[in-house]
């Protein structure tokens, strides 16, 4: 009877070691770091000029450019101070998907009955490097500034 309690006892150490160790390898393989694909650097004011003739401000505004009020008059702003960084991925996805991700307080107005995005799809009309320089451009008229903290009342 005892040597059967010794090995259950040792059986089940090895085994919280075993299970230590590999959680820890499984953690120690992950990067903390987000990994995302990465664009040669763009011209921002070639994204500029790409962002006018693509007519992107006939449904999109960022300031010192005019909006052109088209497409159901819609005006969606870009740009402006932010609490979190547009990532060159999130700006991509943005023009070569637009129906990934729409914001509900412009779903109604900007989606079909499908819940697809009314955006025209570039994928066929601009090149890659147009692309890069678009996203570049875009990337830089966001302000990153720190949200407000909140403070709870103690009482």
């Amino acid at each position: 009877m005892t040597d059967t309690k010794n090995f259950l006892i040792n059986f089940s150490n090895y085994l919280m070691v075993f299970v230590f160790l590999c959680g820890s390898l499984l953690l120690s393989s992950c990067n903390s770091q987000a990994r995302e694909f990465a664009l040669p650097e763009g011209n921002l004011e070639k994204g500029k000029a790409i962002y006018e003739s693509l007519a992107c401000n006939e449904c999109h505004s960022i300031p010192d450019i005019a909006w052109k009020g088209g497409i159901d008059n819609l005006n969606i702003h870009l740009g402006g101070e932010v609490t979190a960084l547009k990532t060159y991925g999130d700006l991509v996805t943005s023009v070569i998907n637009p129906s990934h991700k729409v914001a509900s307080y412009y779903k109604q107005k900007t989606s079909t009955e499908g819940s697809l995005s009314k955006m025209k799809n570039y994928n066929e009309v601009m090149t890659v490097q147009e692309l890069v320089d678009l996203v570049t451009f875009l990337q830089s008229e966001y302000k990153v500034v720190s949200p407000p903290t909140k403070y709870h009342p103690y009482y």
